[in-house]
């Protein structure tokens, strides 16, 4: 979904003008930028919250030419979403199938030999 799918939803579930729901997203939106910017921690229940992490400074390179590239430290936005969100993602799956790896062939040189 793009943001622009999200403000058409927003008008045909509210009866809305589409205008008037971009302002509603797009406020939204800032506000989130606007409290991470200061520091703050979002909290929507049942959705997740959003904080931000200090990444450390460290050396990296350029995967062009191999120069050794000085990274700056930075704080990065992390989101992370409630138990709720989680099992609504999850419904209907069963337990484990989402974290299975798939099965493998047993190699025929293990198989007993009857």
């Amino acid at each position: 979904m793009t943001k622009a799918d999200l403000i058409d939803e927003v008008s045909r579930l509210a009866e809305l003008t589409r205008k008037d729901s971009e302002v509603i997203v797009e406020t939204i939106f800032d506000s989130v930028v606007r409290s991470l910017r200061a520091g703050d921690k979002i909290e929507i229940r049942g959705f997740g919250s959003f904080r931000t992490r200090q990444r450390k400074p460290r050396v990296g390179r350029n995967p062009k030419t191999g120069e050794r590239v000085e990274v700056p430290a930075k704080k990065i936005p992390f989101f992370k979403p409630s138990k709720e969100l989680k099992d609504l993602v999850n419904e209907g799956i069963p337990a484990g199938s989402a974290q299975a790896a798939p099965p493998t062939a047993v190699p025929p040189a293990a198989t007993p030999a009857t």
